[in-house]
């Protein structure tokens, strides 16, 4: 193992130099990213109908270029499908990465391109490999198996050429080198599976047996795997399976709501946890210190970035701000142009920036996924730092929750349908702890709460345990890419669970 350490050693280097070097330069490093993107797409359906050849300038682009959504593109992703080509990018199209996200109860589509899948999902899983070693140079990662929560894909024949469709961790895995295939269990014949609780059998069995010495995966579906593992084992923690054991590269979600019960099922101090922002649409962002769970925005992945504030969505103007104006403490809706051709995409995620030296964000929520009945505008940061607050005062975890308004004899107020991997102590108290820190983070909450007057108190329902499992796969929606949707203005979500208590 010598050899290897000496070249993944250097090899951490100089990525690590790359880094700090874009670091230094992020405005010229993003100003090249953009010119590549145009002159690259010049020739392309969409680059000859907005005449990508006569564009001079950013703000040019931004003028003659509208947002779009998923919705807008898609019969130009439904003609790719078909076999069409040449119409976003130049480069042939034949995986897309299948995505319902948390605001529509339809697929999305996904275009990646050879570009997009080299030069930024592979390329941001290396540099999360490198920020990791760079942290812990003391890591023994490669001496044993990474154990990968992947999803699954169809493979499709157009015109006796070979598509592939299914969630992102799919198209990767099979797209991934032999020597990345040795270091990750389990086969992947298990790891593409599509029937989930078959898959979930199969995974426990077939890598209790392993050295495993990270895991990789959505937080949520993750636990739901290493607890059929420790029950399957017969032992107390994970550290007993997998002495081994030392990091969770974890994306997706919020993390922090299930941190407790991770350092309870692993059973290990030490055992470290990276925060990564990979969506189907891109790797975006990665965790660049120990002690603090804030992204480092990657900014040479052939994704242009530009920044939508919160309150201008909806309105006439719909202004982006670029990279070198963005401010500390503002919520934005982020909007990319990539190697895949998405052009000026609205992805849906809300990010907040916490430093801008580096630029830092974290992820506060959903374009369309906050609550804002009377004028609260409350966002998923709002809910899952006040769930933390209240659980610490209560001595509860949360496995799941989602919530929406509830009108009822002309009072309004928001129901909360939680399910609590462990009650707290006095629910009554928890409630209070819950509505008391909302109104400490959210002044428009705080205020419309104000004695009651226009907003009454939350509203907490307590489910049996499994039930978010139980309405994600009557939705036929568990494992992979599928999240269960946290706020919503619209009661849909809400009354079908409720309808399974």
């Amino acid at each position: 193992m010598a050899f290897v350490n000496s070249v993944l050693n250097w090899w951490i280097k100089k990525r690590i130099h790359q880094i700090e070097l874009f670091n230094k330069y992020p405005i010229d490093v993003q100003n090249d990213v953009y010119k590549k993107l145009i002159s690259t797409a010049r020739d392309t359906e969409w680059g000859k109908k907005y005449d990508y050849k006569s564009l001079t300038s950013v703000s040019e682009y931004q003028k003659r270029v509208p947002i779009s959504s998923y919705e807008d593109i898609k019969p130009l992703v439904d003609r790719l499908r078909k076999g069409d080509q040449n119409i976003l990018w130049p480069e042939e199209i034949k995986w897309f990465a299948k995505s319902s996200g948390t605001t529509s109860s339809k697929s999305k589509f996904i275009p990646v391109s050879p570009s997009a899948l080299e030069e930024c999902h592979f390329k941001g899983g290396k540099d999360m490999l490198a920020m990791y070693f760079n942290l812990y140079p003391e890591s023994e990662l490669f001496e044993g198996k990474s154990l990968v929560m992947g999803g699954s894909r169809n493979i499709l024949e157009v015109s006796n050429t070979t598509y592939i469709e299914g969630d992102l961790s799919a198209i990767l895995m099979h797209n991934l080198p032999f020597w990345a295939q040795f270091k990750r269990t389990p086969s992947l014949t298990i790891a593409l599976m599509d029937e989930w609780e078959n898959k979930l059998e199969l995974m426990a069995e077939s890598t209790m047996g392993h050295d495993v010495r990270s895991i990789s995966g959505v937080p949520s579906w993750m636990l739901v795997l290493l607890r059929k593992i420790l029950k399957k084992s017969g032992k107390e923690n994970l550290h007993e399976i997998w002495p081994n054991l030392e990091v969770f590269f974890h994306g997706g979600i919020n993390f922090e709501p299930y941190r407790e019960q991770y350092n309870s099922i692993i059973g290990d101090d030490n055992m470290a946890y990276s925060n990564t922002y990979n969506a189907s649409e891109g790797f975006f962002a990665i965790q660049d210190q120990r002690d603090s769970t804030d992204l480092q925005l990657m900014l040479d992945y052939g994704t242009y970035y530009e920044f939508l504030p919160l309150g201008s969505i909806g309105s006439g103007s719909m202004e982006t701000v670029q990279l070198r104006d963005v401010e500390v403490g503002v919520n934005y809706a982020l909007i990319i142009s990539t190697n895949a051709g998405l052009w000026r995409y609205m992805i849906g995620d809300t990010v907040m920036f916490t430093d801008t030296n580096p630029f830092r964000i974290r992820i506060t929520g959903r374009v369309k996924n906050f609550i804002n009945a009377v004028g609260e505008e409350l966002i998923i940061d709002n809910a899952e730092k006040a769930f933390s607050i209240a659980c610490s005062k209560t001595g509860a975890t949360i496995t799941d929750y989602t919530a929406a308004p509830l009108f009822e004899n002309d009072e309004v107020r928001h129901q909360w349908l939680i399910e609590f991997d462990k009650e707290p102590a006095s629910h009554e108290f928890f409630n209070e702890a819950f509505d008391n820190a909302l109104k400490s983070l959210n002044s428009d909450y705080e205020a419309k709460r104000y004695h009651n007057l226009v907003l009454k108190p939350p509203l907490i329902v307590s489910l049996k345990k499994n039930t978010y499992y139980k309405w994600m796969r009557n939705r036929n929606k568990l494992g992979g890419q599928n999240k269960v949707p946290r706020l919503s203005s619209s009661r849909e979500y809400v009354d079908e669970i409720l309808k399974l208590t």
